[in-house]
């Protein structure tokens, strides 16, 4: 059976020129890239040109990229890093009631320890309060961190705004941009942007590798022990093979960034409308035009979707009930929850996430299963 896969949000695959790049660094160019003889000095060569690449695709300086193992430590690393350095200043944070769980546990973890946060409320369509987030503000306020684009919803954030807010005030801003690289075209500067996490395997690179940009300037402390890489900020042999997929696959999806999102806006707005033809009472979550181009999040009344999930799966689907950092969750997602849906339709909300080889066909078929599995269930 064909597997069709729409959940590039939770993953993608990895591209083949990525893997080509890779491959040399798993094998003969093995070298530790803080060695001083010849192989290692390739290492450390290879780690650059990648760290030129990524600063490249968002507007920034080489000398800010800092390699991580994923999103969620580049998350940590940011809000973490940034609240020990300045907690002299003040203990107060902002973020909202959508983000991902490595923003909101690590805000959790520092309420623990003495700070204050704030979390934003969200529309109905999953944008922050712009008025709310200024009358938090207080002299304490020290770092304010909103997700570029939600990961479940695929809401696109006023990030422009929200980076304004911030310089003026001089506070910090850090974006989670996790679902936003690759699909989004990002100027750190022009935006105002102090700290953003990335992760490869959202964008056709490898799963465990991630980065975190941090303007010029800008203090934050360390928040694991060891060795000094990274410019003494993330400790840990570099993992040289898959940083360079990192900066090949942000080059590669960056190259093609037009016809990409142009395909994926397409094939998003053809699985919506025929939805919505053919299975009554569809509820679009998230805001029709300010999201993510390959995002499409529906509700269906009535239905189950970790049962649908199971259907779709025997007809070759991949698809998601949320975030996959979620699964196995009992309660309703805190993401749907904070836009409003009752618990029936929280439980009956599907994930669909395109990416560079579904076709128009794929999701004919997609939608062919879907009002099957439904009518059945239904009837039932």
């Amino acid at each position: 059976m064909k597997v069709r896969y729409f959940d590039h949000a939770a993953t993608t695959p990895v591209s083949e020129n990525v893997l080509k790049a890779m491959i040399p660094y798993f094998t003969y160019e093995y070298g530790n890239a803080s060695s001083l003889y010849t192989i290692g000095r390739q290492s450390k060569k290879a780690i650059e040109e990648a760290r030129k690449k990524v600063a490249n695709a968002i507007g920034a300086k080489q000398h800010e990229i800092y390699f991580t193992s994923c999103g969620s430590e580049s998350d940590n690393l940011a809000l973490k890093g940034v609240a020990y350095a300045h907690r002299e200043k003040g203990k107060h944070i902002i973020t909202s009631k959508i983000e991902h769980p490595a923003v909101l546990n690590s805000c959790k973890t520092l309420e623990r320890q003495g700070f204050e946060v704030t979390y934003l409320d969200v529309d109905e369509r999953g944008f922050v309060n712009i008025e709310q987030l200024m009358q938090s503000i207080k002299p304490t306020t020290i770092l304010i961190s909103i997700m570029f684009a939600n990961n479940e919803i695929g809401t696109l954030q006023p990030i422009k705004i929200i980076g304004n807010i911030a310089k003026q005030k001089g506070i910090l801003f850090h974006t989670d941009s996790v679902q936003a690289v690759g699909n989004v075209k990002i100027d750190v500067n022009q935006l105002n942007i102090d700290m953003l996490s990335m992760s490869a395997h959202k964008f056709y690179g490898p799963k465990g590798i991630g980065a975190l940009y941090v303007r010029e300037g800008v203090e934050f402390e360390k928040i694991q022990d060891g060795g000094h890489q990274e410019r003494d900020k993330r400790a840990g042999t570099e993992n040289v093979a898959e940083i360079v997929g990192l900066g090949e696959a942000i080059e590669e999806v960056y190259q093609n960034y037009e016809e990409y999102n142009k395909k994926l806006m397409n094939l998003r707005e053809y699985y919506i409308s025929e939805t919505q033809k053919r299975i009554p009472n569809v509820k679009l979550n998230g805001d029709k035009q300010n999201r993510l181009p390959g995002n499409a999040n529906l509700s269906f009344p009535g239905v189950n979707a970790q049962e649908l999930l199971l259907e779709l799966d025997q007809k070759g689907i991949c698809a998601s009930a949320g975030s996959a950092c979620s699964t196995g969750q009992t309660s309703p997602s805190h993401v749907l929850t904070a836009i409003g849906l009752t618990p029936e339709l929280a439980e009956g909300t599907l994930r669909v996430t395109f990416g560079k080889d579904n076709s128009k066909e794929d999701v004919e078929y997609l939608v062919n299963s879907l009002e099957e599995i439904i009518n059945k269930i239904m009837n039932n």
